[in-house]
């Protein structure tokens, strides 16, 4: 995306006509000019658009990953259709954030840059000439690293209040649980998407495409991730529909049973869902024994809590809360805004540092934030039992599982599920709200003509008469 769409309040398509306009008529009064190419519009979003130029930049960063393996990629128009919609999903998620006041400060954009360098063993200079003969600006590539910082933060705020897991699930789970082993699954999907209130027509149509993708995996005539580049509707469709290892616990029930009796390579599908069509692969699995190296993840954290009691309603807390969390994001130090302003007199004194912590040793909503933050980033104020939370993620690390900590890690890995669950379907229902215009090379609209309203034929009740005998009014 160009930093022009960064941040802002959403583009009107005025604001964006006005200066093609004022280009074109200067062309005209300077008949001897040398042309310019104009930037056209690939799609509009509400009332924001994506530039030709972005989707062609984004097109060619895919081409750019893919280099030596160019025929796993679907046809171009397939190519540019997917990215394209990940372009669409990113900027519906950036408006919700501007709307909630989500942003990403100065901080937060550096302190990701410096663990990219870190998790791929470079220096920041180091990194800024790789992403340079990658064939990427590094302005480029920092504006869409703030992007991905500002989702992580609204899907922090989406977590809140929505994801609950019950003692009654946790215990379920541990029952079902092998006493001696661990399992995990490598998972990969294809989905065949259909439209909410799909028609029979349209349910028809996805069934039979997804019947055709899986026929042509079976006999081998395209491997499961290409298969998934070239056919699948879902936003991982690039990755080869590549869904990482999962335990039990992280996988939908509907496919837990059937996966955990499957051999590795198997796919199973096509399975209807509220999405539309899927087929999934087993692409691996591995088996830990319990007690032989089982690890859970701790956190070190920093917290600052804005209490809500007789003396401070919920609405003057959340008010408390926001103005302390706009001081960090303007650069204020944690600890020192901890010790002058929490309410927790056990940590105020240490600058608000909880020590090493499990992800349920403070409810599931405090877990959840803690899961979702990357080490040394900050949450959005969030709800807790005791009042309004800012919570700090300082380092993470894995340690010897024992029963309480077993069951922290169930808890979170059931926390994780339901998230993903309720994220995607969200993603969905916001996809389907927008209003999205998306354009061809010569930037004309691909949306289907409305059709005309028949003129009036006569002055009486306005009623069309069908032959089937059914009566439609205008």
């Amino acid at each position: 995306m160009t930093s022009s769409h960064r941040l802002c309040a959403p583009y009107s398509l005025l604001a964006i006509a006005l200066p093609v306009l004022l280009f074109a008529s200067g062309a005209q009064a300077q008949d001897y000019a040398t042309p310019q190419p104009v930037d056209r519009i690939a799609a509009v979003v509400n009332e924001d658009v994506i530039l030709r130029s972005e989707l062609e930049r984004a097109v060619a960063n895919i081409r750019t990953q893919y280099a030596g393996r160019e025929n796993q990629l679907p046809p171009t128009d397939v190519l540019q259709r997917q990215v394209l919609e990940r372009l669409i999903l990113m900027r519906l998620q950036l408006a919700r954030a501007t709307d909630a006041g989500i942003t990403a400060s100065d901080e937060d954009l550096e302190r990701a840059v410096q663990g990219v360098a870190q998790q791929n063993n470079m220096s920041v200079d180091q990194l800024r000439e790789r992403i340079g003969k990658d064939g990427m600006s590094f302005a480029d590539f920092r504006n869409n690293l703030r992007d991905e910082i500002i989702t992580q933060k609204l899907r922090q705020s989406f977590a809140q209040g929505r994801i609950n897991v019950s003692e009654g699930e946790v215990d379920a789970a541990m029952a079902n649980a092998s006493a001696a082993a661990s399992q995990q699954f490598h998972l990969a999907h294809i989905l065949i998407g259909t439209p909410e209130a799909a028609t029979p027509e349209q349910i028809a149509t996805a069934q039979k495409k997804v019947e055709g993708v899986k026929n042509l995996v079976e006999k081998g005539e395209m491997t499961f991730a290409a298969a998934a580049v070239r056919y699948s509707d879902s936003p991982n469709a690039l990755e080869g529909g590549d869904l990482g290892w999962r335990g039990l616990n992280e996988i939908p029930p509907a496919f837990a049973s059937a996966i955990a009796q499957m051999k590795d390579g198997q796919v199973i599908g096509p399975i209807r869902g509220s999405s539309g069509f899927q087929l999934v692969q087993l692409v691996g699995s591995r088996t830990q024994a319990a007690g032989s190296g089982e690890k859970v993840t701790q956190y070190s954290a920093r917290q600052i809590l804005v209490k809500v009691d007789d003396k401070t309603d919920d609405a003057a807390a959340k008010a408390k809360a926001d103005t302390l969390a706009a001081r960090l994001t303007g650069g204020a130090d944690f600890a020192k805004v901890a010790a002058e302003s929490s309410d927790d007199a056990t940590t105020r004194r240490r600058g608000g540092d909880l020590g090493w912590v499990g992800a349920d040793t403070y409810g599931t909503a405090f877990g959840m934030q803690l899961a979702s933050l990357s080490d040394g980033q900050t949450s959005a104020p969030f709800k807790t039992d005791a009042g309004w939370v800012i919570v700090q993620r300082i380092g993470t690390r894995a340690i010897a599982a024992g029963d309480e900590n077993m069951r922290a890690q169930v808890r979170e890995t059931i926390g994780r599920r339901k998230l993903e669950e309720e994220w995607n379907r969200w993603l969905r229902e916001m996809r389907g709200e927008a209003y999205v215009d998306t354009r061809d090379e010569q930037g004309k609209s691909t949306r289907p003509a409305l059709p005309e309203t028949p003129k009036e034929q006569h002055k009486v009740t306005p009623v069309d008469v069908h032959p089937e005998g059914t009566r439609r009014e205008f």
